[in-house]
């Protein structure tokens, strides 16, 4: 700590600065832990912002013993030339930049010396590049001939003077829009591009001299820098191209970085017609397929080689194929042979052009998600382009012949390859949307469709690939996915891995084909299924079979529409996988349920050929029987899934009943609660009871979400004890506040009963969206709504208020527009001036009120915007001071709001 007290006095008096004193400060910060270390760094950092700190730098790039104090030096360093360039006397400067430079040659002058030094070279070659930047081409118009000279004169500076180029050029043309005016960044690269010659010849001369691994592997790697951004003149118009497919690929050590720069080629767009320039990608290519073909022979099996190679054989085959997948979308119309005579020259263009495709099957196998990644791209767009050329669906095989007679020559090329891709699609199939159950702030256990994860996005690319290929070739496909399931039954290939992605491979075509052998191909998959399903031994096993069975036909709506009794069928098999308790059946079937229900409604409502009522009925009768083993959450999902059903009755009477008969068994447990409760609303205060009413209030939601505005006559019965149970447990809440202080909100019974007033109002909130009887809900909804729920938001504190009453109250506004506009000023009185107070402290607390009050505000001011008009000047002034701080705020969403 001495040493500490000592650096305090020292650093900041006087122009010197103890070296010795600043390495055992830097020691200390980095060995040391607690107290000493945060001292020791708080030291530092005001050694950083002292205005004259830059200075001492010298001193301590000469005298210090540590790198690591070097290091912060050339921080200080890189900050003061950054900030303050400008303002020092051009002597300075100039001393400045001598200095750094005389330092680097010192430290790249031998190679021994570079190696020891490479953090703090790296860090001395940024410090320059901040100069460059701030300096070239006014100040210091010589750089690049400099630069280009001092690199002929010793190869290890050579080395270093390629890594500031490359630095220089991320800085520019990858970073520049970041740390650079607009005008600074144009002028910047005008000036590059202008003076590059010279660069580029230096480049040349060095890969075509070959002087030395290190120096030909730094000059490919600025070479690579340069390619995304240099006149296409110097790749075209050059030999580079050449120099790299024919000279450096059958060298292990360059394969990886020739590779990568070959891909930045393939990637350049060419906006002219010189035929000389695809010639020479012509060439590129060939020559860089002959040398991968003897390294890589297609009978390897590169998967299994992949998994036992090291990391640089692993980077070769990623490097190859991101080289294979940006050539072929760029230019594959370039090396595609589809017409005789084979010319020498089209000949090597189709032996290329046939190992490269083959080379990226075997690599699409391996099992390396990244890199599988990477292939399939190419194959979505390849077979996209392919299906373009003529879009619509192969007739059976009744026309297959002529079909195959007048097949597109570019379809024909492919053929072979695509049946080979199938195969590879099939098996690796992705799994599509999962439904997870979670526990949420509130501690409910609710259902979360996943949407946006990698494995969503590659489901939907392999999805789309497996279409188009399904499209160029139904008959293939579907003897790739019969063969496939023959492997299941025949147990060849049984796994639960390989049938699951074979469902989902089945499952991602529906609609692919014509009506009739979707028919005849889904009819063969269910059976094969259900005989595997019969035939395997263990619940396991039957359990992800019939996983597998409910995915599939949920998959085929077409097909179920067209057939009423399987569909009868399929159901009622749903409704047995209700009550199995293997993991993930139950969730499945439920899902299954309701994606059949919403694509196949009408017909559970009308009477079916050789049926006396409607299957929803007969549905409704044995609901809790069917239900009587799902939990909680799969209930909704039921609910939701039989009010899809229920919305497609139109007869307005018969759909009333029907709601009356699927809400009964909610409903009887509801009337319960209210009749015990207006004996003694302490029952309302017993954990479980208020469990029972949040779940009898997400069912409500659940089916109000699919019915819509038919869910009036189930509202209509339970409304106003809805806001009766709303203002007894806003009074509970606001008495365990009272009592217990804000720690009274962590309490799982107060937890409880805010979820349920936030049911309440989640319901009320669906029903008002989905109906458009404005004078029901003016008349009837909103005067009880207001007189419960906007003097309890007033008078709560501030923890307790629910931002889903702010969320409502748009809605309300939304729905009524103008009609609303006498009660605009109650809303506003009740809600605005606490909710600012809510949100004016900071940017960022309370995140969900600020969002809806803000939303609340924008909503009244489109449809109710005369209100605002006829307000006292103070009034408004304050609305229009709230929307100026919604302005300020970072929150993205909050700022686009009002935007």
């Amino acid at each position: 700590m001495e040493v500490l007290a000592q650096a305090k006095t020292q650093f900041f008096e006087g122009d010197r600065i103890d070296v010795g004193l600043l390495d055992e400060v830097v020691m200390i910060m980095n060995q040391r832990s607690g107290r000493e270390q945060a001292e020791a760094n708080q030291i530092l950092m005001q050694l950083k912002a002292d205005r004259d700190s830059w200075q001492k730098v010298d001193a301590i790039l000469q005298y210090s013993n540590l790198n690591e104090s070097k290091y912060f030096a050339l921080q200080i360093l890189e900050a003061v030339i950054q900030h303050k360039w400008k303002s020092l006397p051009q002597i300075q400067r100039d001393g400045i930049k001598q200095y750094i430079i005389s330092k680097m040659l010192e430290l790249s002058c031998q190679q021994s010396t570079m190696e020891q030094n490479q953090l703090l070279l790296h860090k001395m070659n940024l410090v320059l590049v901040q100069i460059v930047k701030q300096d070239w081409p006014k100040q210091w118009p010589t750089f690049i001939s400099d630069i280009v000279e001092s690199s002929k004169t010793n190869e290890t500076v050579c080395i270093n003077n390629m890594n500031i180029l490359s630095l220089l050029s991320e800085e520019v043309f990858d970073f520049g829009s970041q740390n650079l005016t607009q005008a600074k960044e144009q002028h910047l690269k005008q000036q590059f591009c202008g003076q590059f010659q010279e660069v580029f010849t230096l480049c040349v001369s060095i890969l075509e001299k070959c002087p030395s691994n290190s120096m030909v592997q730094a000059t490919l790697k600025t070479l690579q820098r340069f390619l995304t951004w240099i006149p296409v003149g110097y790749v075209f118009e050059t030999n580079i191209t050449e120099l790299l497919s024919e000279n450096f690929l059958s060298i292990e050590v360059y394969r990886v970085i020739t590779l990568q720069c070959l891909t930045e080629i393939s990637q350049i767009q060419v906006e002219t017609n010189d035929p000389s320039y695809n010639e020479k990608l012509v060439k590129m290519f060939c020559s860089t397929m002959r040398h991968i073909n003897t390294v890589l022979s297609l009978e390897l099996d590169l998967a299994a080689l992949y998994k036992e190679a090291s990391d640089q054989d692993q980077k070769f085959i990623s490097s190859l194929a991101q080289f294979l997948v940006a050539f072929i979308k760029e230019h594959v119309h370039l090396i595609e042979v589809t017409d005789e005579p084979l010319t020498d020259m089209k000949t090597m263009m189709r032996d290329a052009h046939q190992y490269a495709i083959q080379l990226l099957l075997k690599i699409t196998l391996i099992e390396e998600m990244e890199v599988f990644k990477i292939c399939l791209d190419c194959w979505c767009w390849l077979t996209a382009e392919l299906y373009r050329i003529s879009p619509f669906i192969q007739p059976s095989s009744l026309y297959g012949m002529m079909n195959t007679m007048r097949e597109h020559p570019r379809r024909m090329l492919y053929r072979e390859y695509l049946s080979v891709l199938r195969t590879t699609m099939i098996s690796r199939m992705a799994k599509p949307e999962e439904v997870l159950i979670v526990e949420n702030d509130q501690g409910e256990v609710v259902r979360e469709m996943v949407k946006d994860t990698d494995s969503i996005a590659l489901y939907r690319n392999m999805r789309e690939t497996l279409v188009y290929l399904t499209h160029l070739d139904n008959k293939d496909t579907e003897m790739k996915m019969t063969e496939k399931l023959a492997s299941q039954v025949n147990g060849g290939e049984f796994s639960w891995k390989n049938l699951n992605r074979l469902c989902w491979a089945v499952g991602s075509i529906s609609g692919t084909m014509i009506e009739e052998d979707e028919k005849r191909f889904l009819v063969l998959v269910i059976r094969d299924l259900l005989g595997l399903c019969e035939q395997k031994r263990g619940k396991d096993n039957k359990a992800v079979i019939a996983s597998n069975i409910m995915y599939v036909v949920g998959q085929y709506p077409r097909f179920l529409r067209a057939h009423w009794k399987f569909l009868k069928t399929v159901i009622n098999k749903l409704f047995e996988f209700m009550h199995e308790t293997h993991e993930g059946v139950q969730d499945m079937a439920c899902d299954t349920f309701i994606k059949i229900a919403i694509k196949c409604k009408r017909h559970f409502v009308i009477v079916q050929p050789a049926e006396n009522k409607p299957f929803v009925e007969e549905m409704l009768e044995n609901l809790t029987g069917i239900i009587c083993d799902l939990s909680h959450a799969q209930v909704h999902v039921f609910y939701e899934a039989v009010g899809h059903i229920i919305s497609a009755q139109i007869d307005g009477n018969l759909q009333e009943q029907l709601i009356m008969q699927l809400m009964e068994i909610p409903n009887r447990t509801w009337n319960d609660i209210i009749a015990s409760a207006s004996v003694s609303d302490s029952i309302l205060e017993e954990q479980e009871m208020v469990r029972s009413v949040l779940n009898i209030l997400k069912t409500n939601v659940a089916a109000c979400k699919s019915i819509g505005s038919a869910f009036v006559s189930q509202l209509g019965n339970i409304y106003g004890d809805l806001l009766s149970v709303y203002k007894i447990l806003s009074e509970k809440v606001s008495r365990a506040v009272t009592t217990h202080g804000e720690d009274a909100l962590k309490l799982p019974l107060v937890k409880t009963m805010r979820a349920v007033k936030r049911e309440i109002l989640i319901l009320l909130s669906t029903f008002i969206s989905k109906n458009n009887d404005h004078k029901l809900i003016l008349d009837s909804i909103v005067p009880p709504l207001f007189d419960a729920v906007l003097f309890d938001y007033q008078k709560n504190v501030p923890q307790a208020r629910e931002p889903k009453v702010l969320s409502l109250l748009s809605i309300l506004v939304t729905q009524l527009g103008s009609l609303l506009s006498p009660q605009v000023t109650n809303i506003l009185g009740a809600v605005f001036q606490c909710s600012i107070d809510m949100i004016n402290k900071d940017m960022e607390a309370f995140p969900e009120h600020r969002t809806n009050f803000f939303e609340l505000v924008l909503s009244l001011v489109q449809e109710c915007f005369s209100v605002f008009m006829e307000m006292p000047p103070e009034d408004l002034g304050t609305v229009i001071d709230a929307v100026v701080w919604a302005f300020q705020h970072t929150m993205r969403n909050v700022a686009e709001i009002v935007a």
